[in-house]
């Protein structure tokens, strides 16, 4: 008996073409902006009947930023956020998996940003697999959840006179990946 039909884990791997990792965070305490990082790479172990044995790494490139705006994404990619030029990936990396619903997870991994790594949980949903109509198996997969961007060492901002500061702690997260099954059976 091969290994293949002795473990249901599939591999899968990320389809760059159709994920993005988005964010927002308030910007003079009272408007959210947005931003979007493309460029995901990564592989995905998973068996949907042991959803705890999942294991995944992936990997975003910072140059990618945007938020749509040139002197803004040049701030962000400076050495006051992102340090894109010393710091060019972020990574996740999972340590635990729990389901907490029929298609929702709880996702537990090691989140390195700016040089530093911090435990990071996600809010998940994994769609059921799919046939694709190019060939191929597919699932798509939504997280999302909350960091302190002080918690990675970026620290810059600017106090307002009326109180408060220019851009917020928060970052919030959504991360949107579609997967390519890798093995064939």
């Amino acid at each position: 008996m091969s290994e293949t039909t002795l473990t249901k884990t599939k591999t899968y791997k990320i389809d760059e073409a159709h994920s993005s990792a988005r964010f927002w965070v308030r910007h003079m305490m009272i408007a959210k902006v947005h931003g979007e990082l493309s460029d995901i790479t990564g592989t995905v172990n998973f068996d949907p009947s042991t959803p705890e044995s999942t294991e995944f790494e992936v990997t975003i490139n910072t140059a990618t930023l945007t938020t749509a705006n040139d002197q803004r994404d040049g701030h962000l990619k400076s050495a006051d956020f992102l340090d894109v030029e010393h710091y060019p990936t972020i990574t996740y990396k999972s340590k635990s998996v729990r389901k907490v619903g029929d298609e929702d997870f709880e996702v537990t991994g090691d989140l390195t940003l700016h040089g530093v790594t911090r435990e990071l949980t996600l809010k998940t949903e994994v769609t059921p697999e799919t046939l694709s109509p190019w060939g191929g198996y597919k699932i798509g997969v939504s997280a999302s959840g909350m960091i302190n961007r002080e918690d990675f060492g970026m620290t810059w901002n600017q106090a307002l006179e009326a109180g408060g500061f220019l851009v917020g702690k928060d970052i919030n997260l959504q991360i949107d990946v579609e997967l390519d099954r890798v093995d064939a059976a």
